[in-house]
């Protein structure tokens, strides 16, 4: 993925966690974490005390720890988050399993600028809808990657997938899809439809939920827009999914009710009639476009 910019979450079970417990020596985040007892800390540091080794090398070498024990607790020592092999999130998170791939330091540039062109900007611009005029152009991958590096800046980060025609965020995270965003909107559920995703902290996740029979009739009435208000008070970064806009009117909704776009186009995929197109329409809406982004790789 080659990019560049033109123009509550409550703590995850079973994993380390960015917090307070940063500053804490290795020993007290393994117990905090459940990977060891207290006991058990005393004997690995006794350990140590005689061998010389580092902690962690003396709590492998008696039998205590794994290897996967340290990495998870100098990953939060270090302000890095290691995933348990248990986080049931997709290899298209590349932001999160592979954080020195290419791809991600593309990524990490796009963010900053969206940083200062869109949410440090004002404190109401919490909200910024992806969008690109075609299917297969990265608008899903490119929004769950942005959302796990805001996510590893201690932001408060939130995805809504408002793709109610064809959803992917949910099976991106590895959670369930039957409730969210639609059941939302039709008065069927509510807060608890969010989902804090495992092993990545304040990252969370409003799944489209069911696809309904009137999509863009759900996206066009008032809930959505007070959807996006009351969460602006929650979240420092919400990052929204929408379908093609060159299938139908929902992606240039949503996009309105966020307040922002960010326009996605793939390389030798996208065309300049359909990018220009789509601009027109956010501009015709009063839609603010922070910048576009060229997406290497095709991904819906």
């Amino acid at each position: 993925m080659n990019s560049r910019v033109l123009a509550m979450p409550r703590e995850s079970e079973g994993a380390l966690t960015l917090s307070r417990e940063a500053g804490l020596p290795i020993g007290a985040l393994l117990v905090d974490g459940g990977r060891i007892t207290y006991d058990e800390a005393e004997r690995i540091h006794e350990y140590q005390e005689r061998t010389g080794q580092l902690y962690g090398e003396a709590g492998i070498e008696m039998g205590l720890l794994t290897a996967q024990d340290v990495k998870l607790a100098l990953a939060v020592q270090f302000g890095h988050i290691a995933l348990p092999r248990d986080a049931g999130l997709s290899n298209e998170l590349v932001a999160a399993w592979q954080p020195d791939h290419p791809a991600v330091e593309h990524l990490r540039s796009l963010r900053s600028q969206l940083m200062l062109r869109w949410f440090e900007n004002d404190a109401h611009h919490a909200a910024l809808a992806i969008l690109s005029p075609g299917k297969g152009e990265g608008r899903s991958y490119i929004t769950a990657n942005l959302a796990v590096l805001f996510s590893q800046l201690g932001k408060r980060t939130l995805v809504i997938d408002a793709d109610l025609r064809s959803p992917r965020q949910h099976r991106i995270f590895g959670i369930p899809g039957r409730v969210g965003l639609s059941a939302v909107l039709a008065g069927r559920s509510g807060p608890d439809a969010v989902v804090d995703i495992k092993g990545v902290p304040s990252l969370s996740v409003l799944p489209a939920g069911i696809s309904p029979p009137n999509p863009q009739e759900l996206l066009a009435r008032e809930g959505l827009a007070r959807l996006m208000s009351s969460l602006r008070s929650s979240y420092d970064v919400i990052l929204v999914d929408t379908p093609a806009s060159a299938g139908c009117a929902d992606a240039v909704t949503v996009a309105s009710r966020a307040g922002a776009a960010l326009v996605v186009a793939c390389r030798d995929s996208s065309s300049v009639q359909g990018i220009s197109a789509l601009s027109a329409q956010l501009r015709e809406f009063n839609v603010s476009v922070v910048g576009a982004v060229l997406n290497g790789a095709g991904k819906a």
